[in-house]
């Protein structure tokens, strides 16, 4: 954790006029040394809080500090404890807002630390005493939703299941909550219960999560929920006979998920443009994904580039090109667990891109020739062949004597350039399909 992390940028410490000159030296004199001197910093807040004939503000900002100080050395007792002291100055000394914003942010702090789960535990455990006491539906429950988060990031499936069940039961929500922000809780649970059959690879239960329409949840939420739905689909792909229905259906629900990143400003929206391009190239469409007016500004992002680099060479039917950009960038593709996964089927449909416009012209040609262009063995590309002629892709039959792939003459195809003016209208066909389920679901 660095040193920037440890100092929280957004937490309000204005100064407060009537507050004795002693006290507030003391505390600003602790900020400033607390990275070079901690020692000399806590022994300044101490004598802040054995200053104090009642608690105050000021004793609530240098415990705050203090927590922050120990943790950051690694002292969790120590911390702990000052955190206990501090909890208590929230039931009548600082507002709501202010203690909220406090718990937060030492909470964030301690879960994303790296420490122990039983130390991160204690710290919740102690918030939710504090909670039990004051009776604050709203920030238990965001402390809840934080709580659930960790699980989640820790896969203990089992706690996450419990916590989740706790606030499905509404014991949180005030009787005067309206539909909507029951709606909007609801869909934060989803997000988190379809992440997590994400991870355990129950796909059943993350299909409920596109069900609920009375929520206006924040824009990352509905971005979790749409990239659970676009990886459910790319899963199923594998399992039934529709296969390039669920690579569209994939590919429209990464971009809203992209959308909805993008909205709200997170960084996981690289992550799932990644996964956007994917089902794109799967889809076997020609339009360039990068062209849309949403992904264009992403085109030379260095995260991005490699995913550029590959659509180029699947665009160019370059399969070595293609292989080799996958081999070289194995740090931002396949990496990547999903991006693993399907990345061997991006380039087996490279391949079959690339053969069928090879054969293209002929008549008869052989596997021979075929399986050199493309570095396979003369089996593989027998198998690749077979697969393309049942499917449908490829009209004509394998001559085993000659070994030599006889190419049905009678077929109606299309010229070449008339074939990839059709692929280029069905794609911007489907870039307007992409437009006008994005305005429905505005008005969902």
């Amino acid at each position: 954790m660095s040193d920037e992390d440890y100092d929280f940028e957004y937490e309000d410490d204005d100064d407060e006029p009537n507050a004795d000159a002693y006290i507030e030296n003391k505390y600003y004199n602790a900020k400033a040394i607390k990275a070079e001197n901690p020692e000399e910093a806590i022994q300044e807040l101490q004598d802040i809080l054995e200053a104090e004939t009642e608690m105050s503000e000021w004793g609530f900002k240098a415990l705050k500090q203090q927590t922050k100080i120990h943790f950051h050395r690694g002292q969790h007792e120590r911390a702990l404890k000052t955190y206990r002291m501090l909890l208590k100055y929230t039931k009548s000394t600082v507002t709501r807002n202010y203690t909220e914003k406090t718990v937060n942010s030492i909470l964030d702090y301690v879960s994303s630390s790296g420490a122990e789960l039983s130390v991160v535990e204690e710290f919740y455990n102690a918030t939710n005493e504090m909670l039990a006491a004051s009776q604050s539906d709203r920030l238990n429950m965001k402390i809840k939703l934080k709580l659930a988060k960790l699980w989640l990031s820790r896969k203990e499936w089992s706690r996450l299941t419990q916590i989740l069940r706790e606030l499905r039961s509404g014991k949180y929500l005030n009787e005067n909550e309206d539909g909507q922000s029951k709606g909007t809780l609801m869909l934060e649970l989803l997000a988190l219960e379809v992440q997590m059959y994400q991870e355990t690879n129950n796909m059943k239960m993350v299909k409920a999560a596109m069900a609920i329409r009375n929520a206006i949840p924040h824009p990352r939420t509905m971005g979790t929920i749409r990239e659970s739905g676009g990886k459910m689909h790319m899963a199923e792909s594998r399992l039934v006979e529709t296969y390039a229905d669920n690579w569209e259906a994939a590919q429209v629900e990464f971009f809203q998920a992209f959308r909805n990143y993008d909205e709200a400003g997170s960084e996981l929206r690289i992550k799932v443009l990644k996964y956007l391009v994917l089902a794109h190239m799967l889809t076997g469409n020609d339009v360039n994904p990068f062209d849309s007016q949403e992904t264009k500004p992403y085109r030379e992002d260095p995260n991005i580039i490699a995913m550029t680099s590959l659509v180029n060479a699947y665009q160019q039917r370059d399969v070595l090109g293609a292989e080799k950009i996958v081999r070289e960038n194995a740090s931002t593709l396949t990496d990547d667990d999903f991006i693993c996964k399907f990345i061997t089927d991006v380039l087996n449909e490279l391949r079959v891109q690339y053969l069928i416009d090879v054969v293209r012209p002929y008549k008869s040609i052989r596997l021979t020739t075929l399986a050199n262009l493309l570095h396979v063995s003369y089996e593989q590309m027998q198998s690749l062949v077979l697969m393309l002629i049942l499917d449908g892709r490829m009209q004509g039959h394998i001559d085993d004597v000659n070994q030599t792939l006889q190419l049905d003459q009678t077929q109606d195809r299309l010229p070449h350039r008339h074939a990839r003016a059709m692929h280029k209208w069905s794609g911007q066909l489907f870039e307007l399909a992409l437009a006008i389920r994005s305005k429905q679901s505005v008005w969902r």
